[in-house]
């Protein structure tokens, strides 16, 4: 039997963070955490597997974190165009390695009500919309330029 095949149990055994951290998880049950930020929010993680309501996967996380991102960096612009209470929704998906546990790719879309814009001006800001992104979205210029990391086990 794999870990994936072990059914969900939860647990209340925790180690507390070191003091000024900033950003953790902690295991809350098989193959679940729940994040953490020095803001006081949280975010519960599991296997899509367990089915644990209100859960996010880390891949999904990581799509939110792209699309809330882009999303981030362009609504300032939008408002000036659209007005300050415009809606958006950034749809994100992600295209797995074939052979690898990593992704491929990731795609984006914005929608905007454009509706009373003409060809041109929705081109011009779609083009505007392009460039905020790929010059000021953190989370798109990391998976974009690559960002090493370093993993130290302490215990």
């Amino acid at each position: 039997m794999t870990d994936t095949d072990k059914p969900y149990y939860p647990t209340a055994n925790r180690i507390s963070p070191p003091e000024d951290t900033r950003w953790w998880v902690e295991r809350t049950g098989r193959r679940s955490y729940l994040g953490h930020n020095d803001r006081g929010s949280t975010v519960l993680m599991a296997d899509s597997d367990d089915d644990l309501p209100g859960s996010f996967t880390p891949g999904e996380l990581l799509r939110l974190a792209l699309a809330g991102c882009a999303g981030m960096t362009f609504d300032n612009l939008v408002a000036r165009h659209l007005g300050e209470d415009f809606p958006a929704t950034v749809v994100v998906d992600a295209t797995p390695h074939a052979e690898e546990d990593r992704y491929e790719s990731f795609q984006e879309r914005v929608l905007l009500n454009t509706a009373g814009f003409d060809e041109e001006a929705r081109k011009r800001l779609a083009d505007a919309i392009t460039r905020a992104i790929s010059r000021g979205c953190t989370v798109g210029l990391t998976l974009k330029n690559g960002a090493p990391f370093e993993l130290q086990v302490e215990g």
